[in-house]
């Protein structure tokens, strides 16, 4: 998340229970259907990349699906957890890796600028940077429903799902950390359950719950839960029944700054005018 005026990263998120969670999540049966389908995505842009990297970090992404997506691009890989206390930093050495991926970890940074900057310093020149993250509008068919379950059963709002970051925003941050050539996409996933509290019974198993620092304390009211799945199921059901929940992954890429790549041309260098080609385009 960005900065404010004081130039410290609010702390939204509880990073040591995310820590706790995801743990726990993956000494069981933990659900993975999100996770494969963008690592498999990665697996992808990956191989659009013609070139190998040396020195490779993955940078906090759950499971091990993406070192073996690596194992064949990368002559040496190292994995690296991201800090439950952010003021640690990454631990990377300056100009020391030619790759950092990363898939579904950086929706859950307090200082995102700051970890874009360290990971853009530890770059070698003509680095990559390839991530996915969380982001446009996750969850947000939840996030009504309990805002209105709670609005009407509890009298006021409390935070239930995480913030998300746009692909504007994440464009920005990644010029203003240095990259070079940066580019963000989305894909907009729509998956379907029969009810709620089936979704959330797969978010308990990606270690995705609520972990922001403002979250209500005490345990929820059952009529709240109720209410929102009623309200889930009002506004969000599809004819036969089942409702929609919205995962929109932002691919986030760019590259350390080096000579060798294309440079944006200098305002007034061109050597024709655009008036003259216009005039000369033949017309039927």
């Amino acid at each position: 998340m960005a900065k404010d005026e004081t130039g410290i990263a609010p702390s939204l998120f509880d990073r040591a229970l995310l820590r706790v969670r995801q743990t726990r999540v993956w000494t069981r049966e933990p659900a993975t259907f999100l996770l494969d389908r963008v690592v498999e995505d990665m697996r992808d842009r990956l191989h659009a990349v013609l070139r190998s990297f040396d020195h490779a970090v993955d940078i906090g992404s759950p499971g091990a699906q993406l070192g073996e997506v690596l194992a064949g691009r990368a002559g040496e890989l190292t994995r690296i957890d991201l800090p439950a206390d952010e003021s640690q930093g990454l631990g990377l050495m300056p100009g020391s890796l030619d790759l950092a991926v990363s898939v579904l970890a950086f929706q859950f940074v307090n200082d995102l600028p700051g970890t874009l900057v360290q990971i853009r310093r530890a770059l070698k020149p003509d680095g990559l940077l390839l991530a996915a993250m969380l982001g446009g509008d996750t969850l947000t068919e939840l996030r009504q429903s309990f805002a209105v379950a709670e609005a009407e059963c509890e009298g006021g709002i409390s935070p239930r799902v995480s913030p998300s970051a746009d692909l504007r925003d994440i464009g920005g941050l990644l010029q203003r950390a240095g990259f070079a050539l940066p580019v963000t996409d989305l894909d907009h996933i729509v998956v379907r359950y029969d009810n709620a509290f089936r979704l959330m019974r797969d978010l308990r198993s990606m270690g995705a719950t609520n972990v922001l620092n403002e979250r209500r304390r005490r345990p929820t009211r059952r009529a709240t839960m109720l209410r929102m799945a009623e309200v889930y199921q009002e506004r969000f059901a599809d004819p036969d029944g089942r409702i929609r929940a919205t995962f929109d992954v932002v691919w986030m890429s760019g590259w350390a700054p080096h000579e060798s790549q294309q440079k944006p041309l200098k305002p007034g260098s061109a050597k024709a005018s655009l008036e003259v080609a216009v005039r000369s385009v033949k017309r039927p």
